[in-house]
């Protein structure tokens, strides 16, 4: 069988999470949106920011990405 050049895709069903943040987390969300979209020009609801936020944020640990690659190629 001939492996295509592209690797299966992962899956991408969205996942629904509520959580309960701080008046003061909330206040810092509000300004960053605020931030945004003075610097973009494009007005982005809070809730559409915090995943791209948590994204960054856990792309940007070094220490985290080394410890989960290890982790996958453990399970491989």
């Amino acid at each position: 069988m001939t492996q295509l050049k592209l690797a299966r895709l992962p899956d991408r069903t969205p996942v629904k999470l509520t959580i309960t943040i701080t008046p003061d987390l909330q206040d810092a969300l509000q300004a960053y949106a605020g931030f945004y979209q003075a610097q973009y020009g494009v007005e982005e609801p809070v809730t559409e920011l915090v995943p791209a936020i948590l994204s960054a944020f856990l792309d940007g640990d070094r220490h985290f990405v080394r410890a989960r690659a290890a982790a996958q190629r453990g399970r491989s």
